[in-house]
């Protein structure tokens, strides 16, 4: 067994509050409860030693194992096949009645079967509350394991003859299985104070199995893509569903913190947070696929945000929030836990939630601009709300900020931040009229057409011939590969032919996309990184766009090689093809969504 295995070995189970992370060698080494941004339960991803996991394994040498999921579904399968026998742990997280209310308890359910043969297999169970910092007690009573620390209680329970065996505070167990046999053991974390489960029994998991695989197979039906990818954009919308907190309609950027963007660097942030540009642009890509419950709610949470006006800033927006709305995400250092593969610090929390990103207006508007009908802006105060954003917006576009890409570097005056104001306006000129609603209408639109001339004036460089990171800089950036796909310049025009034409010969490699440069632009942290699978996916719909079909498809096809065994992507591709950084990356998979859409489209026409 791996002490750290690869972050791509890794399938995704949830249950639309929060989630686990099952390795393909059956190990749980990530599980946070009750929700996607609480301390982690089991996080053995972070710290083999201290971060605590969930193994269900075979004593066999040799095994080999394969993972899937069971067809449009979020249950995951781990395969066992030995010379004696195929023995394979079905994992999955039953839905509460009605997901939109937050609840107190969260269970994991891992079903043993062998199907061939015979198949012995090892447990084992450590949990490991608050990312490891907490204590607790096991009392060991038959068929239940309960494990009690400060803040959290966790139960084991098995069904079958699996005899649960003390490990200090921890358990462990072997059982053998014949073809036609099975066997459970039901995990499941409570906040304190809550009565214990309800003992399980098989036919309440085998309910709780069915109800979870009708779910997905009816809300994947309601799909409406039809094209050449529909196997990898349906695995990439169920992974954005996993990955958005019921109660609330808010999308998490990741399910993980503290994976590296290199192996051995101080790149590992924690992405287990709702950020405004993230979750903005996904609604796009969920209402043209036809989730539009999905899209309402989120603008039903920006629009809350909004206002609340709680910031750590002082601004309308900030860039992150929990996902209840909370906007404080004090960052701090996990010391104790040594990183995947050493990879240190392990932050918890984000710092950046207080950075100046006026990039992100753009992005709530055109959330905002998806809308159908008033009453998905809450109406009247709701669009008063909206209209004196876009007014504080006319009077600070014009501001250095720090970027899209969150750089410690200090502030600059980043191209894209104003191409995104520039959305900002022109989607609210856009809705006024559309919706009637009163605005300052002359003010905005003198602030669009001003942010335009400027970026063409000042992000435009003419030794380059290319759009540029920052106005009086030389150096490129991915990000303006948005530039097209949000009407501020044609996919044809020919200032943005020649920044596409700069970009293949710098920032893109084998079809992967690198970011920028941080050499020629510093960000204010040691090290590199990989390439940007979200940028990938932008430069195949920027191919598509410009009418360049054969590269675009050609690049599309080789970006999904890197996907894993299971079709998910973390944040970026390392130089030897690893994935690396947080996983899966929400961005990613809305990014490859986008990408199909707008291929197939060329394609077809």
């Amino acid at each position: 067994m791996h002490r750290y295995p690869p972050i791509a070995d890794h399938g995704l189970v949830g249950d639309l509050q929060t989630c686990a992370l099952v390795s393909a060698e059956g190990v749980v080494d990530w599980f946070c409860s009750p929700r996607f941004d609480s301390p982690s339960v089991f996080g053995r991803l972070l710290d083999h030693e201290r971060g605590g996991h969930f193994s269900i394994t075979v004593e066999t040498p040799g095994a080999t194992v394969r993972q899937l999921y069971l067809a449009d579904s979020a249950v995951l399968l781990t395969r066992f096949l030995t010379p004696d026998g195929v023995g394979e742990v079905a994992d999955f997280m039953p839905l509460a009645a009605d997901p939109t209310v937050p609840a107190d308890r969260h269970t994991l359910v891992r079903v043993l079967r062998v199907v061939r043969g015979t198949v012995r297999f090892a447990l084992e169970c450590r949990p490991r509350f608050d990312y490891g910092r907490e204590p607790h007690e096991m009392v060991l009573d038959g068929a239940v394991a309960r494990f009690t620390g400060t803040s959290a209680a966790a139960h084991l329970q098995v069904l079958g003859a699996i005899p649960l065996e003390r490990d200090g505070e921890d358990v462990r167990a072997t059982v053998e299985l014949s073809a036609g046999q099975r066997a459970a053991a039901v995990f499941t974390v409570d906040v304190p104070g809550v009565e214990p489960p309800v003992p399980a029994d098989e036919a309440s998991l085998r309910g709780s199995f069915d109800h979870v695989r009708s779910f997905w197979h009816e809300w994947i039906s309601r799909c409406r893509y039809r094209g050449r990818w529909q196997q990898q954009v349906n695995r990439s919308v169920i992974t954005l569903k996993l990955l958005t907190y019921a109660p609330s309609g808010a999308p998490v950027a990741a399910a993980t913190m503290g994976l590296p963007e290199q192996v051995g660097g101080e790149r590992n942030w924690d992405y287990r947070y709702t950020w405004v540009r993230d979750a903005s642009l996904s609604v796009r890509a969920m209402v043209d696929l036809g989730f539009t419950e999905e899209a309402d709610a989120f603008r039903r949470w920006l629009g809350a945000r909004l206002r609340a006006g709680r910031t750590v800033s002082g601004e309308p927006l900030q860039i992150m929030y929990r996902v209840d709305g909370d906007p404080h995400l004090r960052e701090e250092v996990l010391d104790h836990l040594e990183g995947w593969r050493r990879s240190a610090p392990v932050r918890a929390g984000n710092g950046a939630a207080d950075q100046l990103q006026l990039d992100i207006y753009g992005e709530a508007v055109y959330a905002f601009a998806q809308a159908r009908d008033l009453a998905q802006l809450a109406g009247y105060d709701g669009w008063q709300r909206f209209a004196a954003t876009v007014d504080w917006l006319c009077e600070h576009w014009d501001r250095p900020d720090e970027g899209i890409w969150e750089t410690r570097g200090g502030r600059q005056d980043f191209t894209y931040s104003r191409v995104m104001c520039w959305v900002a306006f022109d989607r609210a000129v856009r809705m006024a009229n559309g919706f009637g609603r009163p605005a300052d209408l002359p003010r905005w639109t003198a602030a669009r057409d001003a942010v335009l001339h400027q970026v063409m004036e000042r992000g435009w460089s003419d030794e380059r011939q290319a759009f540029v990171q920052h106005y009086g800089s030389e150096v490129l950036d991915a990000s303006l590969l948005l530039m097209p796909i949000t009407g501020f310049v044609s996919s044809h025009d020919p200032r943005w032919l020649s920044t596409l034409d700069a970009m293949d010969s710098e920032l893109v490699s084998d079809s992967l996309v690198y970011r920028y440069d941080p050499a020629a632009s510093p960000d204010g942290l040691r090290g590199s990184e990989g390439t940007f699978s979200l940028c990938s996916f932008l430069y195949v719909d920027a191919l598509a766009r410009a009418g360049r079909l054969d590269q675009a498809r050609y690049a599309f096809d080789k970006m999904l090689t890197y996907a894993n065994h299971v079709g998910l992507f973390a944040e970026e591709i390392g130089p030897t093809g690893e994935q690396l950084g947080n996983f899966p990356q929400a961005f990613t998979h809305l990014a490859l969504i986008t990408a199909a859409l707008s291929l197939d489209a060329a394609l077809d026409s």
